[in-house]
C-alpha cells in the first residue's frame, strides 16, 4: 500500500470518528434515530470534501514522526477551513445534509485534535523506539542556554543513537531546579567539575557562538575530567531533528576568537560599490582575504597586485573558479605581477585603472628575517609605500587604507621600525592631500603564512618538540576573516590622517597557544609533546603594544575600533628629509642602515610618546 493511500484511510477513519463524537457529544451520549439518521446522511460527504481539501493542501506529505508545532498548526487551519466550507455548503445547496452549526464546530475541534494527538503520538513512538538504543550510548552534558539548550536537546532525543542527555548546565542559570525536555538543568555556579562528576559525563556538546574565553575554559575543565568536548553548529544550521545532529572537534580560532563583529554593511557597501578598488600584497594572508571579501560589497573592479607571480596565479585560479558559479557574478578582475617600489610602474596602473580605494597590504612582515635583509625592509615597507602615497596623492584616490601592525608601537625591530616610519609618511601626506590616507594597525593574525600556529601544527606532525622562545612572551591574536572585516569597516568610518587601531582584546600567552595546540591534536603536554624554550630571538619583545602614551585616550568610534588622537605635525614636516637620510643609506651595510633607521625611529617615538626612549632602547638591545 502506498504512503498516500495510507494517510487517505488515516484521515478517513479520523474524521468520520471526529463526526460521529460531536454528534454524540451534542446529544448527550444517546443513539436517537435522529443521530444515526445523520451521521449516515452527512458522513461519506463530510469525509471525502475533508480528504480532497487534505489532498489540495498536501497535508499528508507532513510526516508524523517529523511533526513540529508548525505542522499542527497547518493541520489545525485545515480542519477550520473544512468546517467553514460545510457550513458554507449547507448553506448554499438544500440538498446538502442539514447538520446543527454545533456539530459542525464540535466535529471542527474534535478533528483538528485527533490529527494532533495522532502526530504527538508517532513524535513519541519514535523518541522511545530511539530510546531502546541509548544502553550503549555515551552520557552527555549540553553546555548551553535557554533555547539552544532545548533545541539541542530534542535533536539528540530525536535523532541520535550515539548520544543520551543527562544534564544542562547553564552559564545563567535564571530558574533553579528547571528541567526543559525531561532533561534537569544545573547552574554552572556550581561548578563544571562537580556537574561532571554527579552525572557521570562522557561528552559535553556546547554551541559554537559561545566567546573564545568561555570555550576555553570549558575545554580546559573537561580536559582535567576526561570528558571530550565538541562544538555544535547554532541554532539557525541545525535542521528541526530531521538529521542526526553533526558535531566538530574544538579549534585554536574557537578557543581565542571573540563576539562576532557587528559591521555597518550599509556604510562599507557605500564607499566601495561601483568602485575601483586596488589590492596591493594580494596574495598575502590579508590581502587575499580583502579581495575575497570585497567580493561582498559590489566593486566594479578589483585589481589584484603583488610582486609574487605564483601567489598571482593561484588567486587568478581562485577567482576563476569562483566565475564558473552562474549565479555568481564578480566584479571585473585585474591581475597584476608588479613591485610597489616602481614608480614608473606603479605610475602606469593608476593612469590606466584610476583606482578610488587602495588596500595596501603589501610589507615584509617577518620579524627575525628582516633583521637580516635590513634593505630589503626599508626599501619594501617604507620606500614602497611612499611610492603608492604619492602616486595616490596624485591620481586624487579617494581612499587609500595602510595596514599596519602593534610592531609599529615603540618597535624593537626592523620591521617594526619600518612600518612606523611609513605609518608617519602616510600621516605627512594627508596633512596636505584631498585622499584620505588612513591607517588601521593591529597585532597578529592566526594561521597567517610563517605566523606561530602553523609552525606549531608542523612541529607536532614532526613529533616535537614545540619551539617557544620564552615562556612568558605574549601577543595579541585575530582571525583573519575577523580582522580584514574591520579593516573594511575602518575604511568606511576613517577620516584622513587616521591611525585607527583594532579592539584586538586581551593579549595571549605564546606557551598556552602551544599547549592548547598540543591539546586540539589529541596528544599530551609534556607526556607526548614537549615545549622548549629557546630564549628572545634578535628584535622580539616579550609583549606588543596597540598604543603609545599620547594615544591611550584613543576614542571608540566603532565596537571595536578606536581612533589615535592626532599626531603633533612637527615630525610630518620633517618625514621627507628623514626619508632622504634613509635612502643614502640604503645601499649602506646592515649595521650601518640599522644606525640610521634608529636614529629616525628614535625620533619619531620621542614625538609619540611621554616614555623617555631610553627606558624602550636597552630593550631593543637586550633582545
Amino acid at each position: 500500500m502506498t504512503r498516500l493511500a495510507l494517510a487517505v484511510c488515516c484521515y478517513a477513519v479520523i474524521f468520520a470518528a471526529s463526526l460521529c463524537c460531536a454528534l454524540l457529544l451534542r446529544f448527550d451520549f444517546v443513539f436517537t434515530e435522529y443521530v444515526t439518521s445523520a451521521f449516515q446522511d452527512s458522513v461519506l460527504i463530510v469525509v471525502l470534501l475533508k480528504i480532497a481539501v487534505v489532498l489540495f493542501s498536501q497535508d499528508w506529505r507532513r510526516r508524523m514522526r517529523y511533526s513540529t508545532i508548525y505542522d499542527l498548526a497547518w493541520s489545525a487551519g485545515i480542519c477550520v477551513v473544512c468546517g467553514i466550507l460545510i457550513s458554507a455548503l449547507q448553506l448554499a445547496h438544500e440538498t446538502m445534509p442539514q447538520i446543527p452549526r454545533s456539530v459542525i464546530a464540535m466535529d471542527t475541534l474534535i478533528s483538528a485534535g485527533a490529527i494532533a494527538a495522532a502526530r504527538i503520538l508517532a513524535q513519541a513512538l519514535r523518541i522511545l523506539g530511539n530510546k531502546k538504543h541509548h544502553h550503549n550510548a555515551s552520557r552527555t552534558l549540553i553546555y548551553a542556554q535557554g533555547s539552544e539548550a532545548a533545541a539541542l536537546t530534542t535533536s539528540i532525543q530525536t535523532s541520535s543513537s550515539k548520544l543520551r542527555v543527562v544534564g544542562i548546565v547553564s552559564p545563567r542559570n535564571q530558574i533553579p531546579h528547571s528541567v526543559i525536555a525531561g532533561v534537569p538543568v544545573y547552574d554552572a555556579s556550581q561548578g563544571l567539575e562537580c556537574i561532571i562528576r554527579k552525572t557521570r559525563a562522557e561528552v559535553l556538546l556546547m554551541p559554537s557562538r559561545l566567546s573564545g574565553r568561555e570555550v576555553r575554559e570549558v575545554s580546559e575543565v573537561c580536559l582535567k575530567q576526561g570528558v571530550n568536548a565538541h562544538l555544535v553548529p547554532s541554532v539557525d544550521e541545525i535542521p528541526s531533528g530531521r538529521f542526526e545532529l553533526k558535531m566538530r572537534e574544538v579549534t585554536i580560532d574557537d578557543l581565542l576568537r571573540r563576539e562576532p563583529n557587528q559591521l555597518d554593511m550599509a556604510g562599507i557597501r557605500t564607499f566601495l560599490r561601483d568602485r575601483v578598488v586596488m589590492v596591493t600584497g594580494a596574495s598575502g594572508s590579508i590581502g587575499s582575504e580583502v579581495c575575497r571579501q570585497l567580493l561582498n560589497f559590489g566593486p566594479r573592479k578589483i585589481i589584484l597586485l603583488d610582486q609574487s607571480e605564483f601567489g598571482i596565479f593561484q588567486m587568478e585560479q581562485e577567482f576563476l573558479a569562483l566565475q564558473k558559479n552562474p549565479a555568481r557574478i564578480l566584479p571585473h578582475l585585474e591581475f597584476i605581477v608588479e613591485d610597489i617600489t616602481d614608480q614608473e610602474a606603479m605610475t602606469r596602473i593608476f593612469m590606466q585603472h584610476r583606482p578610488a580605494v587602495v588596500f595596501h597590504a603589501a610589507a615584509y612582515k617577518h620579524v627575525p628575517l628582516m633583521e637580516s635583509n635590513p634593505q630589503a625592509a626599508v626599501r619594501n615597507n617604507v620606500f614602497g609605500t611612499q611610492v603608492l602615497v604619492d602616486v595616490a596623492h596624485r591620481f586624487s584616490v579617494e581612499r587609500f587604507v595602510m595596514i599596519s601592525t602593534d610592531k609599529a608601537v615603540r618597535p624593537t625591530n626592523v620591521m617594526g621600525a619600518t612600518k612606523l616610519i611609513a605609518e608617519q609618511y602616510l600621516h605627512s601626506v594627508a596633512t596636505h592631500s584631498k585622499t584620505r590616507f588612513i591607517t588601521v594597525r593591529f597585532g597578529n593574525v592566526l594561521n597567517s603564512a610563517g605566523s606561530v600556529v602553523p609552525t606549531f601544527r608542523r612541529q607536532i606532525e614532526e613529533g616535537g618538540p614545540i619551539t617557544v622562545t620564552d615562556p612568558e612572551m605574549s601577543r595579541y591574536f585575530m582571525t583573519i576573516p575577523e580582522a580584514v572585516q574591520l579593516v573594511l569597516q575602518s575604511g568606511a568610518v576613517g577620516e584622513g590622517g587616521d591611525v585607527l587601531i583594532l579592539d584586538m582584546g586581551e593579549p595571549v600567552r605564546i606557551v598556552d597557544l602551544a599547549k592548547d595546540l598540543i591539546r586540539l591534536s589529541g596528544q599530551q603536554y609534556p607526556n607526548d609533546i614537549d615545549i622548549v624554550f629557546t630564549g628572545l630571538r634578535p628584535g622580539e619583545k616579550l609583549y606588543e603594544e596597540l598604543f603609545y602614551e599620547t594615544e591611550q585616550n584613543a576614542v571608540r568610534i566603532h565596537e571595536k575600533i578606536f581612533r589615535a588622537p592626532r599626531e603633533s605635525e612637527t615630525i610630518s614636516r620633517t618625514m621627507k628629509e628623514e626619508l632622504r637620510k634613509l635612502s643614502e643609506h640604503l645601499n649602506s651595510s646592515r649595521e650601518e642602515l640599522r644606525e640610521v633607521l634608529w636614529q629616525v625611529t628614535s625620533r619619531i617615538v620621542q614625538h609619540s610618546s611621554a616614555q623617555p626612549l631610553e627606558i624602550a632602547e636597552p630593550r631593543r638591545k637586550a633582545a
